[in-house]
């Protein structure tokens, strides 16, 4: 068995280098982008987000959500970092943004580039980055994030508030939505497994405990039990308390949010809805049953793949030199 493992794991990282290979000619992004222009590029992110990391695990979530937020909408143009002005209200102040954390350490990885490499490396690409190595330092896989992106300069919170997928979403409108950015259906259930670290919000549960059907109802989808407990943090009308997504390991990077789903313990209704789509529940029962045995090589190469959308190369867009304006 330990053998059939091991050529398991070699073949799937075989496959996996195969795949990085044909993406790093496509898109105009590439691996080793900065190799010339700031050789140390990587390395700067990662010992800077080391220090926020090191000092607060939670922070790996919510960077994490922040690259996946800014890739869903306008494609991984690092639009979500951008401010409102007085005629323009941000993506960062949609709703579904509003919990987003971490904006100081994207600006402070983007100072420490810019001392060291002025207009050089994009803030699209510190997203990627910091997204990689966050997962990274709390147990997560490692993966080669191809560079070169360039970052946009239109920012609308409409957008986000309509595109971006909701906790709320049920399976038909999940798999629409990540059909639209070019992902698939494993995709979305490998993706969905990012859930495995952060909080949710009482706020956003309360309908699933208390009124799911407009009838003072629980939703039937949710552990009975799970409820129960959910009940007792979380009372009618409280906006203040957070949950574990993933209890007794948000903090840590592993697979057993798949356990949680296929124990219907999901938090959101998102994740609830992978048990409602025969793909997405096959996966998510695979993983619980063999202790995530693909997981991680899955999530590196969906995450690679999802870095691919949308992106702007060559000429397109600009380096800003501060992540929260235009040049």
């Amino acid at each position: 068995m330990a053998i059939q493992k091991l050529f398991l794991v070699c073949f799937l990282q075989l496959v996996f280098a195969f795949l990085l290979a044909g993406l790093t000619n496509a898109g105009g992004l590439q691996l080793g982008f900065y190799q010339g222009a700031c050789p140390d590029a990587e390395l700067i992110v990662h010992q800077t987000l080391h220090r926020y990391i090191s000092r607060d695990r939670t922070l790996a979530a919510p960077l994490l959500r922040m690259h996946f937020h800014d890739c869903f909408i306008r494609g991984c143009d690092g639009s979500v970092l951008l401010s409102s002005t007085k005629k323009n209200q941000a993506e960062k102040d949609a709703i579904p943004n509003k919990t987003l954390r971490g904006f100081n350490v994207i600006d402070a990885v983007k100072s420490a580039l810019e001392k060291r490499c002025p207009g050089v490396v994009s803030c699209a690409d510190i997203l990627a980055l910091v997204a990689r190595d966050a997962v990274l330092m709390i147990g997560g896989p490692h993966w080669d994030v191809p560079t070169g992106r360039r970052d946009g300069r239109v920012s609308i919170a409409n957008e986000a508030l309509f595109n971006l997928p909701s906790p709320f979403a049920n399976i038909t409108v999940l798999k629409q939505q990540f059909a639209a950015t070019g992902l698939s259906v494993k995709d979305l259930a490998v993706l969905s497994g990012g859930h495995t670290i952060g909080i949710g919000h009482c706020t956003i549960i309360s309908i699933r405990l208390y009124n799911f059907t407009g009838k003072g109802d629980t939703d039937p989808s949710l552990d009975r039990r799970y409820a129960a407990q959910l009940k007792k943090k979380c009372k009618p009308g409280n906006s203040n308390t957070v949950v574990e997504m993933d209890p007794g390991s948000f903090k840590t990077f592993d697979e057993d949010y798949y356990t949680i789903v296929a124990k219907r313990r999901g938090l959101f209704r998102s994740d609830a809805a992978l048990l409602d789509d025969a793909e997405t529940r096959d996966y998510v029962r695979f993983q619980s049953r063999t202790q995530g045995s693909t997981f991680a090589q899955d999530f590196a190469e969906s995450m690679v793949k999802m870095g691919y959308i949308g992106v702007l190369t060559g000429k397109q867009g600009e380096i800003r030199k501060r992540c929260a304006v235009v040049n």
